[in-house]
C-alpha cells in the first residue's frame, strides 16, 4: 500500500427519490411511501446517494477495484462491520447535498481467523445553502468500519440448494417491538439494486461458496441495519434519533429466519437486534443502538 495515499472526495449529490422508493418497496414495512420534499429517514442515504461504479472499475468480488479511494488491501473478504452515524440536521428527498468522504485509518491486525485489515471511512453530508455567503448546514456525520479478512475454506464443486420460496414482505410485525426478518434471493437482489451494491456474495452462489467460503448467499449487513432502523421508525414515530451506532456481529445467510427484538434500555439508550436460533441460545447478527433528542449522547 506504499503508493496509495488517503484523500478526500468531495461531490454534490442528488438525493434521488427513485432508489428511496425502491428501498421502501423492498422493506415493505407498511410505512407510507416517501416522495420528494419528505425528510429522508435515518440511514436511507445508503440508497438515496448510492451510485453504480463503471463496469470497467469492478474488481473480482464485484466491488470497485481497490487502490483508488479505498486502500489496495489484498485480503479477499470484505465485510461491513458497523459504524456510527450522528444526525445533525435534515436531508430532504429531492434536494442536493455536498458529500465529503475520506479514509481516516487503515489498521492491520491479527485475529483468531488470521490476518485482517480494519479500514475506517468518514462521510459528511451537508445540506446546501444557496444564500450568498451562508454556510452549508451539516446534516450527517458517519463513520463506517470495513474489515478485510482471509477467505474461508471454499468448496471445489459447490452444490446449488433447492429453489427458495419467496417470503413476501421481509419485515413482519408480530407484536410491539418484535418483528420477523425473512429473506430470499429476490429480496437480496432488489436490495443490492436499491443500494447499488454489486458485491457477489449476495447473488452469486458459486462465488460466495466456492471462492469466499461461505455456506450460502450472505444477507447484507446494511440490509439488517436498515431493517433495525425501520423498526425503530415504526415503533417510535414520535421522534427521530440523533445518533445511531450499529455493529454487525455474525453473518446471516439466506433464507435463514431471524427476528428483531428490543434490548434492555440503559441510560435512555434504545437498542434493537437481529437474532436467530433458539430463544435460550440466540445468535446476535446485528445490533443498532439509538439516542433520541434529550437523551445523553455518548462520546
Amino acid at each position: 500500500m506504499s503508493a496509495w495515499e488517503p484523500h478526500t472526495v468531495v461531490t454534490e449529490e442528488y438525493v434521488d427519490p427513485t432508489p428511496v422508493a425502491a428501498l421502501g418497496a423492498v422493506l415493505d414495512s407498511g410505512a407510507p411511501p416517501l416522495a420528494a420534499g419528505d425528510p429522508l429517514p435515518p440511514l436511507w442515504h445508503w440508497a438515496a446517494l448510492a451510485r453504480w461504479p463503471m463496469s470497467s472499475a469492478i474488481g473480482p468480488d464485484g466491488h470497485p477495484a481497490r487502490g483508488s479511494f479505498l486502500p489496495p488491501v489484498e485480503l479477499p473478504r470484505r465485510m461491513f462491520a458497523g459504524g456510527d452515524v450522528r444526525i445533525d440536521g435534515t436531508v430532504t428527498i429531492g434536494s442536493t447535498v455536498r458529500r465529503e468522504a475520506r479514509v481516516v485509518s487503515v489498521t492491520p491486525k491479527t485475529g483468531r481467523s488470521g490476518s485482517l485489515v480494519v479500514v475506517d471511512v468518514e462521510i459528511r453530508l451537508y445540506a446546501l445553502n444557496n444564500t450568498a455567503n451562508a454556510a452549508d448546514t451539516a446534516a450527517v456525520v458517519e463513520r463506517q468500519n470495513l474489515i478485510y479478512r482471509e477467505a474461508g475454506p471454499g468448496r471445489t464443486a459447490p452444490e446449488f440448494p433447492p429453489p427458495i420460496e419467496p417470503v413476501g414482505a421481509p419485515l413482519r410485525r408480530l407484536r410491539e417491538w418484535e418483528w420477523e426478518l425473512r429473506t430470499d434471493p429476490t429480496v437480496l437482489m432488489r436490495f443490492s439494486a436499491a443500494t447499488a451494491n454489486p458485491h457477489r456474495i449476495h447473488y452469486d452462489w458459486p462465488y460466495a461458496t466456492g471462492v469466499e467460503g461461505y455456506p450460502g448467499l450472505v444477507v447484507h449487513g446494511p440490509l439488517m441495519t436498515l431493517a433495525l432502523a425501520e423498526t425503530l421508525r415504526r415503533e417510535r414515530p414520535d421522534a427521530t434519533p440523533v445518533r445511531l451506532r450499529h455493529r454487525n456481529l455474525a453473518p446471516l445467510f439466506c433464507p435463514e429466519p431471524a427476528r428483531i427484538r428490543r434490548g434492555d434500555a440503559t441510560d435512555a439508550d434504545l437498542s434493537v437486534a437481529v437474532v436467530s436460533g433458539d430463544a435460550d441460545k440466540p445468535v446476535e447478527h446485528t445490533v443498532l443502538t439509538a439516542d433520541f433528542p434529550g437523551d445523553r449522547i455518548h462520546a
